[in-house]
């Protein structure tokens, strides 16, 4: 049987009062007098606004049992997921300032709660590579200087190197540890003065809370097209699941610090350090380093050297400038056991610690137990973050913990397990049968919970300035936070219900990868593409047990028309996805191909139309008729991934713009791996979508083909030694 929408009655207080005066010459022609004066106005006005109250609230009920089917099958609504940022605090405190763990930090209204704890201590922190350089011409300054500092070293061979710094120079820009000739990452750790540096180093050797921690945050190249060419075949191989999203190196990171002495073989000594925490997984992605700091002179001081030839040849650390080097109180370097590079390094610095768009909840008495299923509870704060909530139960031996989980399908009656609707705020226990239940007089209490979120903790950077309630500490973002997402609307909650009943929550078809990639929390995806059977190593064969999702970011910044997501969105995404696929499921979380075309299009305006506007138009139709992400697209949906690009269709986009008499001539012109043109028809492959990367629209016959559109970008630029120049007094 059919069911039929309800017809809802939403007219206004006039419509319902000129429809009963319209009805008294009907029912009652003797009344003539329709004035407001009219005592029997004055009783249809009331009745109009009367009736208007009435159908106002009787029209929210659809609303309110829409709401009710939710709660019904326990699906409730998305929570907002927070912002995370990197923090770099500083104080000039000679004994340093303790920023406890989950420290307040604000930008403007909004509130960060600090993730880790921090000893904020009165240095700064450079990262320094030695990036590989050519030689220099023997008869030039810069030869004579290395020849001199070559003829130093006990060695049959050198490599020259010049100095870049991390951040400080070029803030934003990112440095490749491929590029280094050591593979060493080498932290300066500076005083803010340089007649500070020695009272600074023994505050920091005989502090009363000595051995001190010292955090150390990282943040790695997250851009993909940094890495690999996003036109070539190999790109983002490394997302694989299961796992983190991105293959580990494997490799453990060894950190040292410089001790000041020197062996009999000339060379430094430098002290291992231990690591008491580590948040990067061995320097793989964005997190902090927790380093025990010496306490012995030996172990922390430059090196003096009395050959001026010698400093920075070897494992001595980099030449910095003669202002930076007075500051340096000593030096850490990091590297890989194995001699792996590190990769791309986007920010290194001191006093760090990441935090989140939250707020720390307060500790909540929220009920007591009636023995009955399915207990309910609200906390006094709704967005609730997933795995915050340390709820505990008052049981005969004394306050249980109780652990969350997402449902209560694996509970047995004896699983002490709470649900928790993160959007609402609420604390939902189990049946008896599946999740135990808070017996009669069981007191429940919430120790500690955090809440907050949404696409409004994305700030800019530098624009958390403030640490709460700790003044003597400043705090800045070096970079944009990132990854907050808006809570679910009630009517994406509404249509996901169907979907949400037919999966379960696990990843089985091709539209559970879909959706449920779409759902991860952090990534905010605007559009995924499921692959059955597609290997990214093997493109040509079908392989069993392999489903590789393609996914697109809601917007990219640096390609706005080629949007590509970054590695902490597929990280997300294969995380999500991993813990939800089948265990004999092999997925791969991968980036779009984008494939490089150009149109050149010839348009006969018709009369009274602006040239140049159609011709804009023009442009703009066949852009957004190429366009991945939706609403664009031939369907509407983003352009088909290995769908080809056939000139007839990007001819009849064009025609359907208004102006437009006809079509003069398009001409399609793509490239095959030799650089060969490809005219008229580009096919693509199963992973990819066209990237329109020129076009021009003329009126009249075309005179520039698409081949001629695009040229070889000619580059003067030669590279020039930076060699160590020494100053010679």
């Amino acid at each position: 049987m059919s069911l039929n929408k309800p017809i809802l009655d939403d007219r206004s207080y006039q419509q319902i009062r000129d429809e009963l005066i319209a009805r008294i010459p009907v029912y009652a022609p003797e009344w003539t007098d329709h004035n407001p004066s009219d005592p029997g106005i004055a009783l249809i006005e009331l009745f109009s606004y009367l009736t208007e109250n009435l159908l106002y609230r009787f029209n929210q009920i659809p609303d309110s049992t829409k709401i009710e089917f939710l709660r019904l099958l326990q699906i409730p609504l998305k929570s907002a997921y927070p912002a995370t940022a990197m923090l770099s605090l500083s104080t000039k405190e000679p004994q340093g300032v303790a920023a406890k763990l989950a420290s307040q930090a604000s930008a403007g209204d909004l509130k960060f709660t600090t993730l880790q704890e921090v000893h904020v201590l009165p240095v700064s922190a450079l990262g320094v590579l030695k990036v590989i350089d050519q030689v220099p011409d023997e008869d030039s300054e810069e030869g004579i200087f290395y020849q001199q500092a070559a003829a130093s070293v006990d060695a049959s061979a050198t490599q020259p190197y010049h100095t870049e710094t991390i951040w400080q120079d070029e803030p934003g820009l990112s440095r490749d540890m491929n590029s280094s000739v050591d593979g060493i990452l080498w932290v300066a750790i500076l005083a803010e003065k340089a007649i500070e540096t020695e009272l600074i180093k023994q505050n920091l050797l005989a502090h009363p809370k000595a051995p001190l921690l010292l955090n150390i945050g990282f943040i790695p190249e997250i851009r993909l097209e940094d890495d690999l060419d996003h036109h070539s075949a190999d790109f983002a191989l490394r997302f694989r699941c299961p796992g983190e999203g991105m293959q580990a190196t494997g490799s453990p990171v060894s950190w040292q610090i410089s001790t000041g002495r020197i062996n009999s073989q000339n060379k430094p000594i430098y002290y291992p350090l231990q690591i008491q925490g580590d948040t990067t997984n061995g320097l793989e992605k964005e997190g902090v380093v927790r380093l025990q700091m010496p306490t012995e002179q030996q172990n922390m001081s430059v090196y003096q050297l009395d050959d001026v030839n010698m400093q920075g040849v070897g494992d001595f650390p980099p030449i910095l400038d003669d202002d930076t080097q007075s500051r340096v109180i000593c030096w850490l370097r990091a590297f890989r056991n194995d001699d792996t590079a590190i990769g791309k390094i986007t920010f290194i610095g001191a006093n760090t610690t990441l935090a989140e768009q939250a707020v720390q909840g307060k500790s909540e008495f929220i009920g007591t137990g009636n023995g009955q299923p399915n207990q309910v509870y609200a906390l006094n704060h709704q967005q609730v973050l997933a795995n915050s909530v340390r709820l505990q139960v008052e049981e005969p031996q004394g306050w249980t913990d109780w652990h969350e989980v997402e449902g209560f399908y694996a509970s047995t009656e004896s699983d002490r397990h709470f649900m928790l609707d993160k959007q609402g705020g609420q604390i939902r226990f189990g049946t008896g049968i599946n999740g135990a239940v808070v017996q009669i007089g069981q007191r429940v209490r919430v120790i500690q919970y955090r809440y907050g979120g949404g696409r409004v903790g994305n700030v800019a950077a530098a624009a958390i300035n403030k640490l709460v309630a700790n003044p003597l500490v400043k705090v800045s973002n070096p970079l944009n936070a990132y990854g907050g997402t808006d809570a679910e609307t009630l009517e994406a909650a509404l249509e996901r219900i169907p979907s949400e009943l037919r999966r379960r929550n696990r990843a089985v078809t091709r539209s559970d990868f879909k959706e449920l990639a779409l759902q991860a929390p952090g990534a905010d995806l605007a559009r995924a593409e499921v692959l059955p059977r597609y290997h990214p190593q093997l493109p040509q064969l079908e392989s069993a047990g392999v489903v590789s999702v393609v996914v697109w970011p809601k917007e990219d910044k640096h390609n706005p028309n080629a949007p590509l997501p970054n590695k902490n969105q597929l990280r997300s995404v294969c995380r999500f996805l991993d813990a939800r696929r089948l265990i004999t499921t092999e997925i791969y979380v991968l980036p779009p191909k984008y494939v490089p075309v150009a149109i050149a299009v010839g348009v006969k305006v018709k009369n009274g139309f602006g040239i140049d506007a159609v011709r804009h138009w023009v442009e703009l139709a066949l852009r957004q008729f190429l366009a991945p992400l939706p609403p664009y697209g031939p369907g509407g949906h983003g352009w088909p991934l290995g769908r080809r690009v056939h000139n007839a269709e990007l001819e009849a986009a064009a025609h359907q713009v208004e102006g437009v008499e006809y079509l003069e001539g398009l001409e399609l012109v793509g490239w095959d791996s030799a650089g060969n043109e490809i005219p008229n028809t580009v096919t693509l492959q199963k992973n990819e979508v066209p990237e329109l990367i020129a076009i021009t629209v003329e009126n009249g016959p075309i005179t520039l083909s698409p081949g001629e559109i695009i040229s070889p970008t000619e580059s003067d630029a030669i590279a020039v030694p930076v060699p160590v120049i020494k100053e010679v007094c």
